[in-house]
């Protein structure tokens, strides 16, 4: 059995308090693409591991064991009898982008699992099992555009179609830490001029407009400690985007540009070094 499970971006971000269990409130749009990896399921009853990970593409550092794959076959195991398999994942979503790679790795596992095996477990019991292995796990059970709030995990549909626009992912060769990005954002509760723009207002009008009011909150301080990313997000508008943003807790730097747009990659990609991860999408 094989999937192909897909990154998303965040349209807007806020971050609006910090809770008592120390992780935050969120809210934002997450909206998939069609960027993927590549996840192949083989059941292996002559092996003697539960479940055995051979990986390619875009080099993960660690051990395999580790890996959300490995963790979401564990956890399903947990409540069924499940065969040994083999799960051969080759990695096309860079690591540490903001864009749910490995999250989406998880949760399709769990889905291919569940189908492979003729498991009892509904989307919304899937919902369940995926937040247990990340805050943003979920929303890839449904995989349609969604507000999130909560951790990110609690979803209200929402009307929002792309569909048509070209997408240009930039990703420079540095990580953001997601725990470090989270430890100097400054709650929105925490500010004494807080905006209350409501992002599923924002939405509905034209892209060209969100530039203005769409705001995704780990910018500022994400942008300090690496200014490369807030001159790819320039550079973005410079060439024709939009709108352009930098998606979760970064690294990656998106811009959407309409349809009938000329997208000058080139200079998009000459602003930066050869190992920045460089794609355009159309949606």
């Amino acid at each position: 059995m094989m999937s192909f499970p897909n990154a998303k971006i965040n349209l807007g971000l806020h971050i609006s308090s910090r809770r008592s269990d120390g992780y935050h409130n969120l809210e934002t749009i997450f909206y998939p693409i069609p960027l993927v990896d590549a996840l192949e399921l083989i059941v292996a009853p002559d092996v003697s591991d539960e479940i055995s990970l051979i990986m390619s593409g875009i080099p993960v550092q660690g051990d395999s064991r580790d890996n959300l794959v490995c963790k979401a076959y564990r956890l399903l195991a947990k409540e069924y009898v499940l065969p040994a398999v083999t799960v051969y994942l080759k990695k096309g979503i860079p690591l540490g982008a903001g864009m749910g790679g490995g999250s989406s790795d998880a949760t399709m596992m769990l889905k291919m699992l569940i189908e492979k095996f003729n498991l009892p477990v509904d989307a919304d019991e899937q919902e369940i099992l995926a937040a247990q292995l990340g805050a943003d796990c979920p929303f890839f059970v449904r995989n349609q555009p969604v507000y999130a709030e909560g951790i990110g995990n609690v979803f209200s549909p929402i009307a929002c179609d792309l569909k048509g626009y070209q997408l240009v992912l930039v990703k420079p060769n540095i990580f953001v830490s997601t725990k470090d990005a989270f430890a100097h954002v400054v709650p929105r509760d925490k500010q004494s001029e807080s905006a209350s723009v409501d992002l599923r207002e924002v939405i509905q009008l034209p892209i060209s407009e969100w530039r203005k009011l769409m705001v995704n909150d780990f910018e500022s301080s994400v942008f300090m400690k690496f200014p490369i990313l807030e001159s790819v997000k320039q550079k973005l508008y410079d060439c024709g985007a939009d709108y352009a943003s930098m998606s979760g807790s970064g690294a990656t730097v998106y811009g959407l540009f309409s349809p009938d747009k000329n997208v000058p990659l080139d200079k998009i990609i000459s602003t930066e070094n050869n190992d920045t991860f460089v794609r355009l999408l159309t949606l």
